[in-house]
Parts: C-alpha cells; sequence; structure tokens
C-alpha cells in the first residue's frame, strides 16, 4: 500500500524535476536534451510530456499506483526472505 501511494504522489513530482512541466518541457532540462526534433506522438516521450502538462488522469493514477503497490509487495516479499534467511543462519 505504501509502495502504491508513493507511486502517485511522486510520479508528477519526478517528471517535473526532469523537465515535463505543465508549461511544457522545461528548457535545459533533462526532457529537452532528449527531446528529439520530430517526437512522434505515441512516443514514450510524448506520453510523459502530455503527463506532465495535464496529470495522470484516472487510469494513469490506477495503472501507476499499481505498478507502485507490485514493487512494495516484491520489496517487502524480498526483505523478509532475507530476514529469515538471516534468522535461520543463528
Amino acid at each position: 500500500m505504501i509502495g502504491c501511494a508513493i507511486a502517485v504522489v511522486g510520479a508528477p513530482v519526478v517528471l517535473s524535476a526532469v523537465g515535463f512541466t505543465t508549461g511544457g518541457v522545461a528548457a535545459g532540462s533533462f526532457a529537452a536534451s532528449v527531446m528529439g526534433p520530430s517526437t512522434a506522438g505515441s512516443s514514450v516521450f510524448a506520453v510523459l510530456q502530455s503527463v506532465g502538462a495535464a496529470g495522470l488522469g484516472a487510469a494513469g493514477t490506477a495503472a501507476v499506483g499499481a505498478v507502485g503497490a507490485a514493487a512494495g509487495a516484491v520489496g517487502t516479499a524480498a526483505v523478509e526472505a532475507l530476514y529469515q534467511n538471516k534468522s535461520s543462519e543463528y
């Protein structure tokens, strides 16, 4: 659940930090440095710019939340497995 919340809250912050802002691609940013002369409308760059400008929307929020929740679950399982292995050594 924490992974879901971090992903949903963090995605817009990270996008803005790398240059995908509500006003377009920020000059001098990482996003500006990877922007090609003819970026296709369905490219990853175009999708990130759209999200940076308009926000995630309901479907995007759900997708990012699901990925964050899955990552959190995998991380939790890995930590538990490491802890159990360390406990059995003693």
